[in-house]
């Protein structure tokens, strides 16, 4: 899978390149990530990339010639004169974009390659946007200096799901967030599994060695080797979690009716 980044700083990106599944998945040629220098492709001796914004206001804003020539160097044409089926999309990272989301993470695994465009600034002229891009997301509800931080969470989450990536191929699966594939996620090499994925829900608490730490002790419950018990009680984990930091999750989330008797107690636990 191929990954293209277009900013003005790419630098920012050397460290996050060079550890980790990142470096790993790039080395195997599972990856690959090219970064384009927007200032490249000016032609003015300031190399200059962003202008004032027509109608006023603070800041400046992302100019479109030089993203236009970075797309086109990378073969993109207009949305209007690109096949849709053509394995590629053009991601603009924006605060005023869609929620990024594992979803959309599974999504955009499927393709051959991902452009992303980072903003900077005030943001890109909304022209590129309705242009080139195919996507606008967001990594959360607050205001970044630039698209920079959030193309490396997208590639990240994406990346991973790459068959191969992970040491674990279940890894992907087994997690917040994770797919609701009963087929897959039941039992995999004997390991115990609390649940069909994630269902939607946030994954259950972790633990290893040593069994004691800091006055805190393992729960009993992972220790005695009843994988029936140890499933239950991971399950029961998660829903109490998913209540405690994102209940709107519970609203989608696959829920049978034990969740949901288990989920009724917490509730009244809580209360």
């Amino acid at each position: 899978m191929q990954f293209e980044i277009i900013t003005i700083f790419p630098g920012l990106f050397a460290g996050f390149f060079e550890h980790g599944i990142v470096r790993r998945a790039q080395a195997e040629g599972l990856v690959t990530v090219t970064l384009h220098d927007l200032r490249g492709f000016t032609h003015d001796r300031h190399r200059t990339v962003d202008d004032r914004p027509f109608g006023g206001g603070e800041g400046m804003v992302l100019k479109p010639e030089p993203l236009a020539e970075a797309l086109a160097s990378l073969e993109i044409e207009p949305k209007s004169r690109r096949p849709q089926d053509d394995g590629t999309r053009v991601v603009l990272l924006s605060a005023q974009g869609r929620p990024f989301t594992q979803a959309v993470a599974r999504e955009l695994v499927g393709l051959k390659r991902v452009v992303f465009v980072c903003g900077r600034y005030e943001g890109v002229d909304e022209r590129i946007n309705e242009l080139y891009c195919d996507m606008e997301l967001s990594i959360g509800d607050y205001v970044l200096s630039g698209g920079e931080l959030a193309a490396a969470v997208v590639l990240d989450a994406t990346m991973r799901l790459i068959p191969g990536v992970l040491g674990n191929e279940a890894s992907g699966e087994f997690e917040s967030f994770g797919v609701q594939d009963a087929a897959i996620s039941a039992h995999v090499e004997g390991v115990p599994r609390s649940q069909h994925g994630a269902g939607g829900l946030l994954d259950y608490p972790h633990y290893t060695r040593p069994a004691e730490f800091g006055g805190l002790a393992v729960p009993e419950v992972l220790l005695n080797g009843d994988h029936q018990v140890i499933r239950k009680w991971r399950r029961e984990q998660q829903l109490r979690k998913t209540f405690r930091n994102r209940p709107d999750l519970l609203e989608g989330a696959a829920l049978s009716k034990e969740d949901r008797a288990l989920l009724e107690r917490i509730k009244k636990d809580r209360y």
